[in-house]
């Protein structure tokens, strides 16, 4: 069985942003006649300006950098692309999120049934 590349929570925070914001301009991410493409620096600013990923302006460029070392983006005339691996570990990182989402709903509609036990905090 192959190894899985190894990234951490801010790199596939990254990823999945990208994956994202991609899927938004150009629905979906397969090839297309046209594609809107973003550089590295507009892809930041987005990040910096959504305030969800806390890092700072530098820490998000070497993680951009640490993405490419690891080959699930490259860099076409400065624009950001996946590579095939890239594609391959966003579904992943969306049918992860896909099953918590699913889990969420599911105990938002439904009441738990059986045995419950009631325990008094001291």
């Amino acid at each position: 069985m192959k190894q899985h590349m190894q990234l951490t929570t801010a790199q596939r925070l990254i990823l999945f942003a990208l994956g994202r914001f991609y899927t938004t301009l150009n629905q979906p991410l397969v090839e297309k006649p046209v594609q809107v493409r973003t550089s590295k620096i507009a892809f930041i600013e987005h990040l910096l300006e959504a305030k969800i990923i806390v890092k700072q302006e530098r820490a998000l460029y070497k993680n951009l950098e640490a993405l490419e070392q690891k080959k699930v983006i490259t860099y076409d005339n400065k624009m950001i692309m996946f590579t095939e691996s890239g594609l391959k570990e966003v579904e992943k990182i969306n049918r992860e999120i896909h099953m918590f989402i699913s889990l969420e709903r599911y105990f938002q509609q439904v009441k738990p049934k059986g045995k419950l036990q009631t325990m008094i905090r001291s």
